[in-house]
């Protein structure tokens, strides 16, 4: 069982950057891949985007362009460099860790975005 703390969130105004961090408890390349996730009130969950243990990405088409996932794997951590947030980027940010068909999450962090 691994434990996922998330951290880096916090209130930004739009066109703003954060770094959001997850720190594993364990050896981050046990599992295929990392990956963030968000959800925004009233909303479903959603990828963010997700790195697999290749160093493979893939975004959410919300923020292509503007989100960057990253993994240390000697930290046993995973980063989103968010870039030019904009509003509709509030939400919990969750971190996921999966070899399926098992999954691991954390208890998340919230960024909120003002306008």
């Amino acid at each position: 069982q691994v434990h996922l703390v998330e951290s880096g969130g916090g209130l930004v105004q739009a066109g703003g950057s954060l770094r959001l961090s997850c720190a594993a408890s364990g050896s981050i390349g046990a599992f295929n891949s990392m990956g963030w996730h968000r959800q925004a009130p009233g909303k479903q969950r959603e990828l963010v985007a997700i790195i697999t243990s290749g160093g493979r990405t893939n975004y959410g088409d919300s923020v292509k362009g503007r989100f960057t996932i990253s993994r240390d794997n000697a930290k046993n951590a995973v980063y989103l460099q968010m870039n030019s947030l904009k509003f509709e980027d509030t939400g919990v940010y969750y971190c996921v860790a999966r070899n399926w068909p098992s999954e691991h999450w954390g208890q998340g962090t919230q960024v909120t975005v003002s306008s």
